[in-house]
């Protein structure tokens, strides 16, 4: 426990005691309700033989009437009751005359300190009131005159290290920042032959994929200070704040030296100058020149590093990412199959595993996962072992962990009709039985009529090997397979429903990137239609400009038009050809809900040897059956 909270607590503690008996004290000490009367009319009481008895409490004095009724009064504090009520003509004789008790309480120990308390207590109020505010001015990241301050956090050794074993997935990445370990190790080295120490890395990849790690892992093993802080905690509401913070920071950094200092989104602080209209840019570009300014006035012997991470490296400041400043840009994609399956390792690390599982598989049933998603899907895993009472995570948490994190988990309580069950298996199994016809298409690894999600069932197709290129047939073979589920419910019912919803709109995007954007249309030829433009001044947004007449929008509109139909047949004659299998797949799927794939392929054994493809998720049922898209 932190020794310097306790002694706050233990302070705070104290002067709550203390208010509390100096607020009783008060309480006891103020006038009450009761009457008041003066001193000279208890006397004048006295002599008229009403009063039968006086309680003295100190100073004040209760007076107790024959008739029951009670009054309160004063003494002076120098004299006696009796000194005073006999100034006043009330004799000794008289008081035992009248048979008066007088009644004198001892004095509290406490009211001493009570008194001391009330005089001292505001004073002690005010100096802890300015004591907080100076402490708070001193360093409190929240603390009004403490704007200015960096909020960087930093790492030191003290911490658990991150290094390059913690990191898979990214050879090439590693092999480039590891000379910048290197660099800050033994920099003598470098500058002996004239090179210079880089001054910034940029770390460039989709979220997920590990920038933050990598840059941990660069601090871990160089074994120097880790300032991290993120892009959006430089601006502030206030002129000059996240000028001054970037000025502190630096500042730190050079007094901390070597260390590396990594700046998380920095595109929420480095967008290129010149764009928006408001108040808040002209502060956001003055953080900016300050950094600009920071960075160019490093010196070659400071081994300060600057590493930063972003996933749109195309709205920075082109100031920014000049020579000098960022020297090199390092690209962290998606890991393929290799990489994946290293990032599991990694991942699984000293959580047990049962004997059958093959993370080679998961990384193949995996494509298009980040690192993040496959920490996330060995998690759901262990969960769904510890939930089902397992001592080790198997292969089949493992498969189920995939689906939980594509499709979201299985919703069995969901009630659907005998007919809407039968319609998602014939859908399914129209997806299936189509991609499995098709040579180009992905081999199909499982189908299943369980809700996930928003899902009313899929079916997951996976290739075989990792492809970087999508070829046109390859793309016609997808549309093919997700219109498989539309032209099963047409072909079986005579009638279609809501479900193919999310099937529809991917096949139409689909088809207009290959007419508009890939140039894959005969009639059209290999040309690109309409023209991104980034509008400067409204924050460098995306917009389309339409650079082509109305007569080509047209026959854009007719291209589209005629690739959707042309595999919406295609689609439709598969399942006429194969209709004895649709029927059989769909069967075994009212039967058991999910057929893995080689039960699949022994009801439809492959027509075709099949080849490697990218994949592309088809045949979820986003709408649920029955419900309008």
């Amino acid at each position: 426990m932190n020794p310097s909270r306790n002694r706050s607590s233990l302070v705070y503690l104290l002067l709550f005691v203390a208010i509390i008996v100096l607020v009783v004290y008060q309480f006891q000490q103020s006038p009450t309700t009761q009457e008041v009367i003066p001193i000279n009319k208890v006397a004048n009481d006295i002599q008229s033989g009403l009063v039968e008895r006086i309680v003295e409490d100190n100073n004040r004095l209760r007076v107790i009437y024959a008739d029951g009724t009670e009054r309160y009064s004063h003494k002076e504090s120098e004299t006696t009751l009796v000194e005073q009520l006999k100034a006043f003509g009330v004799s000794t004789e008289q008081l035992a005359a009248s048979n008066i008790k007088i009644e004198v309480k001892p004095p509290s120990p406490w009211v001493g300190l009570a008194t001391i308390l009330g005089y001292v207590l505001p004073f002690l109020f005010l100096a802890g009131v300015f004591w907080f505010v100076f402490r708070q001015a001193q360093g409190s990241n929240n603390a009004a005159m403490s704007f200015g301050k960096s909020r960087a956090r930093m790492f030191t050794g003290d911490q658990p290290k991150v290094t390059f074993q913690d990191v898979a997935g990214v050879e090439e990445a590693k092999e480039e920042l590891q000379e910048v370990v290197e660099f800050l190790r033994e920099p003598e080295k470098f500058i002996s032959l004239g090179a210079r120490i880089p001054k910034g890395v940029l770390l460039v990849g989709p979220p997920g994929t590990g920038k933050t790690l990598l840059a941990k892992a660069v601090s871990g093993e160089a074994g120097v200070p880790f300032f991290s802080i993120s892009g959006s905690e430089f601006v502030e509401m206030f002129v000059g704040v996240g000028a001054s913070r970037v000025r502190d920071l630096f500042d730190q950094a050079k007094r901390h030296s070597p260390c590396i200092v990594f700046v998380d989104e920095i595109d929420a602080v480095g967008r290129q100058r010149g764009a928006g209209l408001g108040g808040s840019h002209d502060e956001r570009e003055q953080t900016l020149n300050q950094m600009l300014v920071e960075m160019d006035g490093f010196d070659t012997d400071t081994n300060v590093i600057i590493v930063a991470a972003t996933n749109r490296p195309d709205i920075l400041d082109p100031a920014l990412l000049r020579p000098g400043r960022f020297d090199r840009r390092v690209i962290l994609d998606r890991p393929d199959m290799r990489g994946r399956e290293a990032i599991l390792k990694v991942h699984t690390r000293g959580k047990p595993l049962a004997p059958d599982v093959d993370l080679a598989v998961i990384a193949r049933s995996t494509p298009g996962f980040v690192g993040a998603d496959l920490e996330n899907l060995v998690n759901e895993a262990a969960i769904l072992a510890a939930r089902r009472n397992k001592k080790m995570i198997g292969q089949a948490e493992l498969e189920e962990a995939i689906e939980r994190v594509i499709a979201g988990p299985e919703r069995k309580s969901r009630l659907i009709s005998a007919e809407e069950k039968r319609i998602v298996a014939y859908h399914e199994a129209g997806h299936a039985v189509v991609m499995n016809a098709l040579p180009e298409a992905d081999p199909v690894h499982k189908v299943s009529i369980i809700a996930r999600g928003m899902a009313g069932g899929y079916t997951m197709a996976l290739p075989e090997e990792d492809r970087t290129l999508m070829p046109r047939k390859k793309m016609i073979a997808d549309m093919v397979g997700l219109l498989g589920g539309r032209a099963a419910e047409e072909l079986v019912f005579d009638d279609i429903t809501s479900g193919a919803a999310n099937d529809l709109e991917r096949v139409t995007r689909m088809a207009r990137s290959m007419v508009t954007r890939l140039g894959m249309s005969e009639e059209l030829g290999p040309l690109v239609y309409g023209q991104k433009e980034e509008l400067i001044f409204l924050g460098r947004e995306i917009a389309e400009q339409r650079d082509y007449s109305e007569a080509v929008a047209q026959k854009i509109d007719e291209e589209v038009r005629k690739l959707v139909n042309q595999a919406y047949e295609r689609a439709k004659a598969i399942l006429i050809q194969y209709r004895d299998k649709l029927d059989a797949v769909a069967q075994r799927l009212l039967e058991v809900e999910t057929i893995s794939r080689e039960e699949f392929e022994a009801i439809f054994p492959p027509p075709f040897s099949k080849n490697g493809g990218t994949p592309v998720p088809v045949g979820q049922n986003q709408q649920p059956v029955g419900q309008p898209a």
